[in-house]
């Protein structure tokens, strides 16, 4: 994979901590965190049906939630599709 979402490394922040953005709040996560430990943080699973995922503007299918590590100050958006009109 190219540039994007994946952070081999964990932090970069020297604390153990590192910051994200989740739709649009500044987040602290440990160690080295992946989308789903972030979209936990919004109240989202992977299996929640209707729920999509981007990592600095990449869409993330859920199949690789788990894989999808963040980098310090990634922007994750989280969405949840809604019935209605």
């Amino acid at each position: 994979m190219g540039p994007g979402p994946f952070h081999p490394d964990g932090p970069t922040n020297g604390s153990g901590h590192m910051r994200v953005v989740v739709n649009g709040e500044t987040r602290e996560l440990d160690g080295r965190p992946s989308l789903v430990e972030a979209a936990g943080l919004v109240g989202v699973s992977a299996s929640d049906p209707g729920v999509a995922a981007a990592v600095d503007g990449t869409i993330v299918p859920r199949t690789r939630w788990s894989s999808t590590f963040l980098g310090e100050n990634a922007r994750v958006e989280i969405v949840r599709a809604a019935a209605g009109g």
